[in-house]
Order: structure tokens, then C-alpha cells, then sequence
């Protein structure tokens, strides 16, 4: 799953793709290199979720997804997700072509859930605790393991009431989201656990906080950690990886899985 960011604040990429409206050119030659390298989705978000955003209209949010969804629906036949939260972003996104719906706040917005119903689209449930403007302020778990796991079957039996059937959903343990390292760490060793559901996971750790933390580097020198830590999501089970960096990540997993194939 290639990122792309159609925001001026997004926390690697801001900017890269939109300054006063989105920048179409961009977009379409990024996604064409993302695609050649590897990627099979594409995920258009119009709202930063990094730690203290400010939230935006949903009227500028339409604004900067909408384009991008139909100028790739267009061009491309990868998947295009929309990575929102909002019920009149999902549904406008559904109509201009989205086929997935990336939601950091699990369909929990009034709305949300029946306007992914109504579209029909698999959805991905992740994690957070709090919301974007709080979650990194002292995020507290009696075991964060076992809660994250506790927090997202309850959000999967709310969608399994309200219609979805098993096979439209996926699973995000939110790593960066309400989480320290530590937090971090112990959800990235037990990640197995959550895969054992019969759900598929998503991870998303491309050039995060966490990255830098255990390697020491900014933001622009994360991509040799970020294709690591993906590549070891993927050897544990993750069936999708959310990355900025889809060429380096595609032959980090190449590696992993020949030189460990057969390995005890």
C-alpha cells in the first residue's frame, strides 16, 4: 500500500503533493513508480493524522481527495483506498472510484459506518487511543497487547452487527497512535496475535517516530529501518504494508523471503 499524502502538514510528506489544491502531475507519476515497484494499493488521505493536527473541513477534505481518486481511478487499475474518516468522504470516495477505506478511528464517527456499508467497500479498523490531537500525551495500558487485541474484536463485532461480513474487514494495531516505543515494540514482537485471528493486518510503521527512536536518524534517513521493520511484519504474517517507500520495501521482503525460506 503506497501512501499518498494530499496534505501541506503531513508529518514525511506534507506538501510533496498539494500546496493551494492537488498536485495532479505529481500524483500520477508517483503512483506510476509505485505501481512499476510493487504496490497494488494506493492510499489517498486529505487529513493529517500525525500527533497534535489540526482537523480540517470536510469540504477541503473533498476538495483534496476527490481529484486525486478519479485523475488514478483514470490512469490506473491498482486499488485506490481513501484514508478517512468522514461519512461524506467515504461515500463521495466510493462514487469517484475508492475500493477500500483506511479509517484511523474505526468507522466510530456518527455516520461512518453505515456510509462504508452503504458503499459496500472493505474497511481497515485501527487502533488509537485518544484522538490525534491527544493520543501521544502519556498513553497508558494495563498490556497494551492484549488491550489493543481486546479494543479491535470489539470494534469488529460493532461491524459484524451492523452487516459487514467477515471477509470486508482488516485489522491495524495503530503503531504510532497513542503508543510509546515501548508500547510499540511489545504490539511489533506479538504481532503474530493479532494475525491468528483469521483477519488481515495492516501495518503501517513507514518512517515513524518509532523508526527514529530505535535508529537515532530524522524522518528523511528512516527508509533503510522503515523496509526492515516491514519486512519482519511481513515474515510474521502482516498482509498489508503501508509504506512511502515501495521500491525498498518491495526487496526488503524479496530478501526476507528467499534467504529465509526453508530456515528453521
Amino acid at each position: 500500500m503506497a501512501i499518498l499524502n494530499i496534505t501541506p502538514d503531513s508529518f514525511s510528506d506534507g506538501g510533496t503533493f498539494y500546496t493551494d489544491k492537488p498536485q495532479l502531475d505529481r500524483v500520477l507519476k508517483y503512483a506510476e513508480r509505485c505501481i512499476s515497484a510493487g504496490s497494488s494499493i494506493l492510499d489517498v488521505g486529505g487529513e493529517s493524522s500525525r500527533p497534535g493536527a489540526s482537523a480540517i473541513s470536510i469540504t477541503e477534505e473533498l476538495d483534496r481527495v476527490i481529484p486525486v481518486i478519479e485523475a488514478l481511478r483514470n490512469r490506473f487499475d491498482a486499488v485506490i483506498s481513501v484514508d478517512s474518516s468522514n461519512p461524506e468522504v467515504i461515500r463521495e470516495s466510493a462514487a469517484a472510484g475508492a475500493r477500500f477505506v483506511n479509517d484511523v478511528r474505526s468507522l466510530q464517527r456518527p455516520g461512518a459506518m453505515d456510509a462504508a456499508l452503504e458503499a459496500g467497500l472493505p474497511v481497515c479498523l485501527m487502533h488509537m487511543q485518544g484522538t490525534v490531537k491527544t493520543m501521544q500525551k502519556q498513553p497508558t495500558y494495563t498490556d497494551v497487547v492484549s488491550d489493543v487485541h481486546a479494543w479491535l474484536m470489539r470494534r469488529v463485532d460493532a461491524c459484524l452487527l451492523a452487516g459487514f461480513t467477515a471477509n470486508q474487514l482488516v485489522l491495524d494495531p495503530g503503531f504510532g497512535f497513542g503508543k510509546t516505543l515501548e508500547h510499540n515494540i511489545a504490539l511489533f514482537r506479538d504481532l503474530v496475535q493479532l494475525v491468528q485471528t483469521g483477519y488481515p493486518v495492516l501495518v503501517g510503521v513507514s518512517r515513524k517516530t518509532m523508526i527514529g527512536e530505535i535508529t537515532g536518524r530524522p524522518i528523511e534517513q528512516r527508509i533503510t529501518g522503515s523496509a526492515m521493520a516491514a519486512a519482519i511484519a511481513a515474515s510474521h504474517g502482516a498482509a498489508i504494508l503501508r509504506v512511502h517507500d515501495v521500491a525498498e520495501t518491495r526487496d526488503a521482503v524479496l530478501i526476507m523471503q528467499t534467504l529465509t525460506q526453508g530456515m528453521q
